[in-house]
């Protein structure tokens, strides 16, 4: 027993003998005909229960699977900045989240193809709650961080995860990705939560956080979406705001968000990969000697990288034109583009009031919003 195993992944000596517990499972059989749909079930068996390490069982089924959802629910993957990681190093990723499984996978198939250090991912226990599917993502290397805890809990649990991370990065040379904030953004606002920093810094037993976050080489990354492929399961919760009501989540509902985002449709992707957070650090520590102002900076200065390298599409542009009452940016989208938008618009919100209308616009004309808190927008 270790203290982490609360919450680690698998190690390499466990691997086997789980893949071989899970090789019958429906929800395994399901992943795996959809992933090598010319493969019989004897064959990708026989495959699978040969694997003896998470880097195996992520090259030789979890990146395929990664290609077949790319190829059939969208346009494709472009990246950007992948050259600015020097390989057999490890960083702290801190991105933005629109969606549960994607975020952090897209990121180790481009990882895996620059031949760089893939992550160990934080996942939410409540998107594991079947246990095939926690299975699963402690083979693909995600650690459980827990929910709805009490106070007293909370910062337990917040320690030990600070001090995993700290682990894996310092000891094991294993890069980590971690969202900005908990949950996915439901407004297309990506804002750093302070809390999320200040629990990764918790492990830094010298309270040097400046110092503590430059050994963690934290990297700030974008990732976006042309479409949303949950942004109409988020309408019920806009529904529910706008009421002012409490939202209560429907049963399964983490399971079909996770199915939805996988099979929906995305069109184009893109992750850029920012700086290395660097002299940005010394200049916070020369400017703020307080550990909550420092923490405040660090967050803006991730937001400044995220939002500012956030690739934009025509449907940001579109969404900020109707908001807007505008054409500011006809230029970066066609009539065929906005009919498409239009018609997706009115079929997730047919009818609904005006001001849900312009609550789903906002998620994606946000982005374009906070763009132009840096300047104006010539290209993208």
């Amino acid at each position: 027993m270790t203290k982490f195993d609360s919450i680690r992944f698998y190690y390499d000596s466990e691997v086997n003998t789980i893949l071989k517990n899970v090789v019958d499972h429906p929800i395994v059989k399901s992943m795996m005909n959809y992933t090598f749909p010319d493969l019989s079930d004897e064959q990708w068996k026989e495959q699978l229960v040969r694997t003896h390490s998470i880097r195996d069982f992520q090259a030789n089924f979890i990146y395929f699977a990664m290609q077949r959802i790319l190829e059939n629910s969208s346009d494709g993957l472009t990246t950007s900045g992948f050259e600015k990681l020097e390989p057999n190093t490890s960083y702290l990723f801190i991105s933005n989240h629109r969606d549960i499984i994607l975020d952090t996978s897209l990121l180790n198939v481009s990882l895996l193809e620059h031949g760089l250090v893939m992550t160990a991912s934080a996942v939410g226990d409540n998107l594991v709650k079947k246990q095939a599917l926690e299975v699963i993502a402690k083979l693909n290397r995600n650690f459980i961080i827990k929910r709805g805890l009490s106070p007293r809990e909370l910062l337990q649990s917040s320690k030990l995860v600070s001090e995993y991370i700290q682990q894996l990065i310092l000891s094991e040379n294993r890069s980590v990705w971690i969202a900005q904030r908990e949950g996915r953004t439901k407004d297309g606002n990506d804002a750093t939560h302070q809390g999320v920093l200040k629990m990764i810094a918790m492990a830094d037993e010298n309270n040097n956080v400046t110092q503590y976050f430059k050994k963690l080489r934290v990297v700030p990354v974008s990732i976006s979406y042309e479409y949303d492929p949950t942004d109409s399961l988020k309408i019920p919760r806009l529904i529910a705001q706008a009421k002012n009501e409490a939202y209560v989540k429907a049963k399964n509902e983490d399971f079909v968000t996770i199915l939805s985002g996988l099979i929906g449709q995305k069109k184009h992707i893109h992750i850029h990969i920012g700086d290395v957070l660097d002299t940005e650090l010394d200049t916070i520590a020369a400017e703020n000697q307080q550990a909550n102002k420092q923490i405040q900076a660090i967050a803006s200065a991730l937001d400044d990288q995220i939002l500012k390298n956030y690739k934009l599409w025509p449907t940001n542009f579109i969404a900020y034109d109707i908001v807007h009452n505008s054409n500011t940016f006809e230029h970066f989208y066609t009539e065929k583009d906005k009919q498409l938008f239009i018609r997706r618009l009115e079929l997730h919100l047919a009818g609904e009031n005006e001001h849900l209308k312009e609550d789903f616009l906002n998620m994606y004309s946000n982005p374009v919003v906070n763009r132009l808190k840096y300047g104006s927008i010539e290209q993208n």
